[in-house]
């Protein structure tokens, strides 16, 4: 366990350097949106994509695997919304929470974490739950929240959902990267190379990103913000363990990626839509700053455990 520890370490201190770098100034606000930017737009797209053109669908697409991961994150998102509602909290509050439980740093961190730790073979399940994530509970909480405000769920909620997908790179690189695999295009060698110098930078960008976003967040209301911090540290993983190794059994190294990808620490792309939305900001702010601080033991513990099913 120890040894795991030591691996995912160099990962937690870059995003600790970045974290560093924020607080004291040196790097601004406005200096850490443009090196998100510029991981999320061209970096981690040019690795997404690189990855994806040498997949085939085939390798991608598993519906077992599928229906595994949809059942336990629903399963928990359902568990958070409820304690919400129990607590008084509005249907928009409820769905941030709810995201807050389940959304882990899959493009940010796990693409760069678990491709390395666990090797390049991890990636096509890695790009199955980030898609997961993006277009089934990133359109839901849309929609939640749009129809609450409206009152019902009209084309308008919709619309935006398929313009936000339309929208994200993440979810473009890795399209076009399969398409490209499915047509049987060779990627050329100096295009190769572009991806692969392009792609190198999204690792320590992102990471660093991660840090220096993080210190501009306040760990307010810390009870909240610590109940939806073990939702998606402990009960995520642990309903995604379950439901890939019992309920729909899925091949182990696959079901370990996906155990893995459910351990990590709330998205940071929460937080933006939950700023967009006004809708509890500083909750969702602390429960990123918690979750990935007390994510430098939980993954390295969850990673250690994964190890063992393959």
């Amino acid at each position: 366990m120890l040894e795991i520890f030591l691996q995912t370490l160099p990962f937690f201190c870059v995003i600790g350097l970045g974290f560093g770098a924020g607080r004291t100034g040196f790097f601004t606000e406005e200096a850490t949106a443009w090196l998100t930017k510029f991981v999320f737009y061209f970096a981690l797209s040019a690795m997404l994509f690189r990855f994806s053109a040498n997949l085939s669908f085939g390798e991608v697409f598993n519906i077992r695997f599928i229906a595994a991961y949809l059942w336990a994150t629903a399963f928990v998102y359902g568990v958070v919304m409820m304690a919400a509602f129990l607590r008084g909290a509005s249907i928009e509050e409820a769905a941030f929470e709810s995201q807050c439980g389940v959304i882990g740093n899959v493009g940010f961190l796990g693409v760069p974490m678990l491709t390395l730790l666990m090797g390049e073979a991890a990636i096509g399940s890695v790009m199955l739950v980030l898609s997961i994530d993006l277009i089934v509970f990133g359109s839901l909480v849309v929609i939640l929240v749009t129809g609450s405000r409206d009152g019902a769920v009209g084309l308008g909620a919709f619309r935006t959902v398929g313009l936000g997908l339309l929208k994200n790179p993440m979810i473009v690189s890795i399209v076009l990267g399969l398409g490209w695999s499915a047509l049987k295009l060779p990627i050329p060698g100096v295009m190769n190379d572009f991806l692969s110098l392009l792609g190198g930078a999204a690792t320590p960008g992102a990471l660093f990103a991660i840090g220096a976003s993080l210190a501009t967040k306040k760990a307010e209301r810390p009870l909240i913000a610590g109940w939806l911090s073990f939702s998606k540290l402990v009960l995520h993983p642990g309903a995604v363990a379950f439901s890939a190794l019992i309920l729909f059994p899925v091949e182990p190294y696959g079901a370990a990626v996906m155990i893995a990808a459910a351990a990590l620490p709330v998205a940071g792309n929460v937080y933006i839509l939950a700023e967009h939305y006004r809708i509890a900001p500083q909750r969702v702010s602390a429960s990123i700053l918690i979750s990935t601080a007390l994510a430098v033991v939980t993954v390295s513990l969850v990673i250690g455990w994964v190890g063992q099913l393959y």
